[in-house]
């Protein structure tokens, strides 16, 4: 039997479960190497259980940003003409420790970019598109861009073009995978997403020609029937598409277009509210009016639930850990006027923290990427510096937390009731660690801190039932296995089975889309 048979045959051998795993999703993108958040900016199906499915209809318009891809989120992202942006994709949406796309999901990959006049508004679907970088099959290396897409933690970048006119663009990462493209009907599997960007510039640069997607690319045409399994490979691969957009600009010695052109542009849509206290994906939680009675701390304590819910409501794929800060915050409102209902002279002034960032720090890209020429790709170990991940979302500590709603640096943080105190006026100072867990022993962990020095426990904590050697709840090995701390929650394979089990349902629930 030919090696390419018996190579085929071990992979159908592996099962519609294999296939199902190595779906992969559009989730972050960073700029100058900064991390802009879990979807934010970003345009993605929002149902879960679908979210990684892969584009089979070529001239459908999900094919411009993905499945729900027509609709713009709330948040648009500033950069600047030569930032480079870097695109990350996940097997599973909330977890960015999970492998980025299966071995077997082979091709090439591309960046497009699109000029609109409203980035939250423009469907992408139509014409305007232009291509500034591609790779495909590296004959030296023997890889194709997804074989790298692995290697790198499932991130590529590319320098947006230095001259590049100043405005509003869709930037869309574009991955295809070939593995079944062999195949009678032929069945190319596309993975593409939208980021809303507004790129700072006084350049005049614009594409010399475009293209519409769909019909960008033919069902029939070559890059799309490739099969990747012959050996050896009938290369050149043939990528698909245009050719890499040549950006052409104006001479401004003698055009009074270029001059107008020259004028920086402001943006004016997709920013943060002016209250705006927390960013979880794109949704915003806005600062509540300031109060001073306990009626006034009730209404700010039923208006900040209802903000909660929102945010749930609105959580995306990639998770909903912003909403937990922000329930956490609620809580202490909440505390806050339970405390003073006991009191009958109590004098308030909240919210606690008022008016303070909560939102996360951004994690880095180590080493950062730099700037290349247009169509460079860049790979390399793509770290990520920053907090702990748990699932893909930040894990912060109740130090953090206290530290960002009291603006008191250094203190430790209250838990559980000790909120009640802790709050009730406007310069209360965080109980000790010490005296917390004294006072009322392990408390269930709401904001990811446990152990010994925050008092509480993670077990029962929806972070996770495992508390860290580092102090921190969740429930992967990172957090089951060496150093956890037994008596603050589970340890050992419990909870790394049960991550590993609820990963095997996603793939089974997969199956049947398939």
């Amino acid at each position: 039997m030919p090696s390419t048979t018996i190579l085929k045959s071990a992979l159908a051998a592996l099962g519609v479960a294999q296939l199902a795993a190595g779906h992969t999703l559009f989730t972050n993108f960073y700029l100058d190497g900064v991390d802009q958040g879990n979807a934010t900016c970003v345009r993605m199906p929002m149902v879960p259980n679908n979210a990684t499915f892969p584009i089979n209809n070529l001239l459908g318009n999900e094919m411009a940003c993905g499945y729900n891809g027509e609709d713009g989120v709330a948040q648009v992202c500033p950069a600047n003409a030569g930032s480079t942006i870097t695109f990350e994709y996940r097997a599973i949406p909330d977890d960015s420790s999970a492998e980025s796309i299966d071995i077997s999901h082979k091709g090439p990959c591309a960046v497009y970019l699109k000029k609109v006049v409203s980035a939250i508004n423009d469907t992408g679907v139509g014409d305007g598109w232009f291509k500034i970088w591609d790779d495909g099959y590296d004959e030296t290396a023997g890889k194709w861009c997804t074989e790298k897409l692995r290697d790198n933690a499932g991130h590529f970048y590319v320098q947006l073009p230095s001259s590049l006119e100043g405005g509003y663009y869709l930037a869309r990462p574009e991955l295809l995978a070939l593995h079944q493209a062999d195949k009678v009907p032929s069945n190319p599997q596309f993975y593409v997403g939208c980021a809303q960007l507004f790129v700072n510039s006084t350049g005049t640069g614009k594409p010399t020609s475009t293209v519409s997607i769909p019909s960008y690319i033919q069902p029939m045409s070559p890059p799309v029937h490739f099969d990747i399994w012959t050996t050896p490979l009938a290369l050149p691969y043939p990528l698909p598409g245009p050719a890499i957009a040549n950006i052409s600009t104006l001479s401004t010695s003698d055009s009074k277009d270029a001059k107008a052109q020259q004028q920086q542009l402001q943006q004016s849509e997709g920013l943060p509210p002016p209250s705006t206290i927390l960013i979880a994906a794109n949704w915003f939680g806005t600062e509540l009016p300031p109060y001073t009675t306990l009626s006034g701390c009730y209404n700010a304590s039923a208006a900040c639930w209802a903000q909660a819910r929102s945010c749930y409501a609105a959580a995306p794929p990639t998770g909903s850990f912003g909403c937990r800060i922000w329930e956490a915050r609620c809580d202490a409102i909440q505390a806050q006027c339970q405390s003073a209902g006991a009191a009958a002279d109590a004098t308030l002034q909240g919210p606690p923290g008022y008016g303070r960032d909560l939102t996360p720090e951004p994690k880095t890209l180590s080493p950062s990427p730099s700037p290349s020429p247009m169509g460079v790709v860049l790979l390399g170990k793509g770290n990520v510096e920053g907090s702990e991940v748990d699932t893909g979302e930040l894990s912060r500590s109740a130090s953090a937390v206290w530290a960002k709603i009291s603006g008191t640096v250094g203190a430790s943080a209250p838990t559980g009731s000790d909120w009640s105190s802790a709050v009730s006026g406007p310069a209360a100072a965080a109980p000790s660690s010490s005296a917390a867990a004294a006072a009322g022993g392990s408390k269930v962990s709401l904001d990811g801190a446990c152990g010994g020095n925050a008092g509480q426990t993670c077990q029962g904590s929806i972070m996770g039932n495992c508390c860290s050697a580092h102090g921190y709840c969740g429930s992967s090995g990172d957090y089951c296995g060496n150093g956890c701390q037994a008596g603050f929650g589970t340890c050992g394979n419990t909870a790394s089975m049960n991550l590993n089990m609820a990963r095997k349902h996603r793939a089974r629930r997969a199956r049947k889309h398939l």
